[in-house]
């Protein structure tokens, strides 16, 4: 009986902890994004933004984000997609970096998929895709579900230059 005590209370301490760690990250003041390309809607994902092993370009949205709070070096982007468990957390699709100026408003460009070749001055790849197989890409890979109707996100974090996160925000990419 002792050991099943023990097990539930280091259960409840595990939980208070990441309860701890939800708090912070709900108490950091939130980002407003929005696209800049209007093909993007947050409905269908257009063909730009469908990976290239389906036909598309395979290219992230262009982004305006407000609401940038002093101090802020880059802001980074998770790609999710949250209809398939193995990459619907913490950038499944890729993480990508924006150097930001300090401004309170920033445009975020398109930046190509499957490549750590993006482009975009400031811009960088902080974590590659997870899909693997024929999927296996270096950097982002855009939606690619095949038409099964996968819901797509981002989500956005204001980075201090210490690595310490100021503000985050979220988008709706789509369905594919």
């Amino acid at each position: 009986m002792k050991t099943g005590y023990l097990i539930a209370a280091g259960a409840a301490l595990l939980l208070a902890g990441c309860q701890g760690a939800n708090d912070a990250t709900a108490a950091l003041p939130k980002l407003e994004v929005a696209f800049a390309d209007p093909d993007w809607t947050g409905g269908p994902v257009p063909e730009a933004g469908i990976c290239t092993q389906q036909g598309g370009k395979g290219a992230t949205p262009a982004m305006v984000v407000s609401g940038i709070p002093a101090g802020t070096a880059e802001i980074q982007v998770e790609f999710n997609d949250e209809s398939y468990s193995p990459l619907s957390y913490d950038g499944g699709h890729g993480v990508i970096a924006f150097a930001v100026d300090g401004g309170e408003t920033a445009t975020l460009a398109s930046v190509p998929g499957g490549t750590r070749s993006l482009g975009v001055e400031g811009a960088r790849v902080v974590k590659d895709t997870r899909a693997r197989g024929a999927f296996d890409q270096p950097g982002y890979i855009g939606p690619c579900s095949n038409r099964r109707n996968n819901i797509y996100s981002a989500e956005l974090t204001a980075m201090g230059p210490d690595g310490k996160a100021l503000a985050t925000g979220a988008v709706r990419l789509g369905r594919y």
